[in-house]
């Protein structure tokens, strides 16, 4: 049957793929709609499973802070290039990610990607579907969560970094402000845990090993060699860990200071720091 100008425009209003690949999938579904809509559905997968290991350093990050500001989600929705990353279809579906991930309160990734949506299918389907109107990898390349007394979030200018910060025992005190700062020094200073306790074992054995090499490259003792590894593992876990790092609006003090000095108890719960490239 003749695909007609019409014909074409309807599936594209539906579906949002361009004019020429609904036009491709009418005459292919010989004028189907059904039909010509599953197409462009298969094609969103043929992308999907052909650009699979493509890396995605562009995107977008979004972060919620429950109204009562105990609950904070972040997600971060990533493509290939930096202008995907500015296209409509992409910011609005990064914002319907976040909005499920917030109404539904998914405990993973795993289970906000097969949310359904309003037409049944699920987030994942719409990921893949967006990849077959705009041709490369798109994914929920992260999707972190923070639950506390008080949680804060920060997304940087730029839209491609985001924290979240807990903080507990606030003992009524408005912690708002603070909670930026260290929000901030998250975003800025990458801290790989909170504290000593929380930094994984093979990061440990990294950071002595790496301390044993450079003092034996430096013709230190093999008898002083675990000592020298140690101190300088200290030092990894005061550059590193969250709560041991200088503060960077006032070096004198380090986050754990400040925190005290803000209100007595006051502690952080937990961080997350998501971020694109």
């Amino acid at each position: 049957m003749a695909i007609t100008a019409a014909d074409v425009n309807k599936l594209r209003q539906e579906t949002g793929a361009g004019m020429m690949d609904c036009k491709k999938a009418l005459t292919e579904a010989d004028g189907d709609f059904e039909k010509a809509k599953e197409i462009l559905r298969k094609q969103g997968q043929k992308i999907a499973d052909k650009r699979a290991d493509n890396a995605t350093a562009e995107g977008i990050v979004l972060a919620h802070v429950s109204p009562d500001g105990t609950k904070g989600r972040v997600i971060s929705l990533a493509c290939e290039t930096e202008p995907v990353s500015k296209v409509a279809d992409f910011q609005n579906l990064a914002m319907t990610i976040l909005s499920t991930a917030v109404s539904t309160e998914a405990p993973d990734k795993e289970a906000l990607l097969a949310t359904p949506q309003a037409d049944g299918r699920s987030l994942q389907d719409h990921i893949t579907d967006l990849m077959g109107k705009i041709g490369e990898k798109v994914e929920v390349a992260s999707y972190e969560m923070v639950s506390a007394d008080k949680v804060i979030s920060y997304i940087h200018s730029n839209g491609k970094l985001g924290v979240l910060v807990g903080l507990t025992n606030t003992n009524g005190t408005d912690v708002t402000e603070v909670g930026k700062d260290i929000a901030m020094q998250i975003a800025a200073m990458k801290p790989v845990a909170l504290d000593k306790d929380g930094v994984d074992a093979t990061i440990v054995q990294r950071e002595i090993e790496i301390g044993k090499e450079q003092a034996r490259q430096e013709g230190k003792p093999e008898a002083m060699l675990e000592k020298i590894a140690m101190g300088k593992l200290n030092k990894f876990y005061k550059d590193n860990t969250l709560l041991n790092q200088e503060f960077v609006k006032d070096n004198s003090i380090t986050i754990s200071q400040l925190l005290d000095k803000t209100s007595k108890g006051l502690t952080i719960a937990a961080f997350k720091r998501v971020a694109i490239g």
